[in-house]
């Protein structure tokens, strides 16, 4: 499941086929229907058009993505959340954060042993501690979808844009963000279980936000952004 990890970091565009394609090209055995549901149990599939396996549950409404050619120009203009998949030496986790667009702050973040709605729900409150976005993006993810996790956004008159089916780019800043936790922490550390997982991202994402400069941001960090913005 690692090797689907790191793979799909690196090519996003890969669904089932593909990665067991590359899988075999490797040297590893590898049987489609194999990948295609560990990939479902990861969550993952490709950013392109086509069959993908994670779907909204019957009855969710789902929202329209609004941020196409939108130009992000101020902090709180747009805040979106993700689940992502953490391979360890025994088992795995899943990673839920809420990020701020504008100065890439990750303004709360949550890990469980499954995709249910709980922990996405106390990641969205933590991160509501420091303000009100005016658009909430997510992907369309039965978490995501669900009553009990709008309803947190709509009582409180924060629109809702979800990203196109199978279009994890829509979602870039997060996808990035993914990117950089699982190969400067997560990778390199081999987390053996939750407890030092829990420990070590709590370090990295202080890191992440108070040191680590983006060129993005001109050479500044996250909370330089955040907080000149809201002094």
């Amino acid at each position: 499941m690692r090797l689907i990890d790191e793979q799909y970091l690196k090519r996003p565009e890969y669904g089932s086929p593909r990665m067991t394609d590359w899988l075999r090209d490797e040297g590893h055995i590898a049987n489609h229907k194999r990948v295609e549901r560990l990939m479902r149990v990861m969550g993952i599939q490709a950013i392109t058009p086509g069959p993908h396996t994670s779907k909204p549950s019957i009855g969710h409404k789902i929202y329209p993505y609004l941020l196409r050619n939108v130009d992000i120009e101020r902090l709180h203009q747009v805040w979106s959340i993700d689940i992502t998949y953490i391979p360890m030496k025994n088992g795995y986790m899943y990673l839920v954060a809420v990020i701020d667009w504008y100065s890439r702050y990750v303004l709360a973040w949550q890990l469980s042993n499954t995709m249910d709605t709980s922990f996405c729900i106390e990641a969205l409150r933590d991160a509501l501690e420091h303000g009100r976005p005016e658009i909430f993006n997510s992907d369309q993810g039965s978490q995501f979808t669900s009553g009990e996790f709008t309803e947190e956004l709509l009582e409180r008159d924060i629109t809702i844009s979800m990203d196109g089916r199978g279009r994890a780019l829509d979602n870039v800043f997060i996808e990035r963000l993914w990117w950089s936790v699982k190969y400067e922490n997560i990778y390199p550390k081999h987390y053996a279980d939750g407890y030092q997982l829990h420990r070590g991202l709590l370090d990295y994402f202080t890191y992440y936000n108070t040191e680590r400069k983006h060129s993005s941001l001109d050479k500044r960090t996250p909370y330089d952004v955040f907080t000149e913005v809201c002094i």
